[in-house]
């Protein structure tokens, strides 16, 4: 952007792409910024257009989006570049082969700088293609691509469900008023106790793993026990760090087998339904921006390092619930909340297909044949 030019949050049909923006192979356009109509003008040469390979250069290098019809005429921050003007390349296939390790490796061999790194537009024009004929370009990455629509239809069915949930919370617990006469702690247990040997290997999830937005964990691994919040299915884990809770990091536990024990970050706080209190309007609460507010406001400590106070969080002040009204909502929800796993769970097969035999596939170690055999198994 030229000094002096603010970018605004409200629409103006200039939609402005930054790095953090490029979500996987589209753009998130949840949090987009635009640029204000006088300045459009002044900026056209950074505009983007459908089936443009754009690639960061600068700071976070080699992420890789392309340009679908929704964003097309959108602005590109400066810490970008764009691929254009292709010929005997299909836009799609060279999206895959960057994100490939081959690309990525292509990539990096170009960085230069060593105070603050980045890819010249030279070393862009550098990059090595070893690529098939153009039809199995494009025959490759049609299957991708229905790999990744699958992987995206899913993740916004999820978005929908839990906003539906979301809704129903809010129009059955919050907009319907009553006195505030009680607090989280009568209907929560806060980082209950659990107990797993030290020395045992258990699914340990980090702060990483949980998501600014939904309640799905993204990974989990098996680790050797060493200590950390403990959990079981049907928690909900909140952030309790600057500023990983403003950031919105919460998650509900579904991963997890029968009676299995999980742990994780010692900054995640533990959040439990008590007798009668549905785990789905537990997670709901979580997400609730009134609650998050004063989470935010019970932390202390240095700059950087606030973390929330159990106590004062707890005297977080609620209505009364209405017991009928509880069940009614967890009975409404749950399905969707399952499907919600059931989405998640294929996702994950759908995305360990895709990263293991992407580089066979773009290397040509694997034929489109074998691919094509592999994916009809999954979708």
């Amino acid at each position: 952007m030229p000094k002096g030019q603010n970018l605004v949050e409200y629409e103006t049909g200039h939609p402005y792409i930054r790095v953090r923006d490029m979500n996987t192979r589209t753009i998130r356009k949840s949090d987009l910024l635009y640029v204000p109509d006088p300045a459009f003008d002044k900026i056209s040469r950074y505009i983007v257009e459908e089936n443009d390979i754009i690639i960061s250069v600068v700071g976070t290098i080699g992420n890789i989006a392309i340009i679908d019809k929704n964003i097309s005429g959108a602005n590109l921050t400066e810490n970008c570049n764009k691929i254009t003007e292709l010929q005997n390349l299909d836009s799609s296939f060279l999206y895959y082969y960057l994100i490939s390790n081959i690309g990525q490796h292509e990539i990096a061999k170009g960085v230069v700088g060593s105070t603050q790194p980045k890819l010249p537009l030279y070393s862009i024009k550098d990059i090595n293609l070893n690529l098939p004929p153009f039809a199995e370009q494009r025959a490759i990455a049609n299957i991708l691509s229905a790999l990744d629509d699958k992987i995206e239809n899913n993740l916004a069915m999820n978005k929908t469900l839990e906003d539906m949930a979301m809704a129903l919370y809010k129009h059955w617990f919050v907009d319907s008023g009553g006195k505030f006469e009680n607090t989280l702690n009568d209907y929560v247990h806060l980082n209950p106790r659990l107990s797993i040997k030290k020395g045992e290997v258990a699914t340990y999830v980090n702060m990483k793993a949980l998501p600014t937005e939904g309640m799905s964990v993204s990974e989990v691994d098996k680790v050797v026990v060493k200590g950390g919040a403990k959990y079981q299915n049907g928690d909900t884990l909140l952030a309790r760090i600057t500023p990983c809770l403003e950031n919105g990091k919460t998650a509900f536990v579904d991963f997890l087998t029968q009676d299995e024990i999980g742990f994780g970050s010692t900054e995640f706080l533990v959040l439990r339904a008590k007798d009668g209190i549905s785990k789905y309007w537990v997670y709901c609460l979580s997400r609730d921006i009134n609650l998050v507010n004063h989470a935010v406001s019970c932390m202390i400590g240095t700059s950087g390092r606030q973390r929330v106070q159990n106590d004062p969080f707890l005297q977080y002040e609620l209505p009364e619930t209405d017991a009928n009204l509880m069940k009614k909502f967890e009975i409404k929800v749950e399905p969707w909340f399952k499907k919600v796993k059931t989405n998640t769970t294929e996702n994950q097969t759908l995305i360990q297909l895709r990263d293991t035999l992407l580089p066979k596939l773009i290397s040509g170690e694997v034929r489109l044949r074998e691919f094509e055999l592999q994916l009809a198994k999954v979708i």
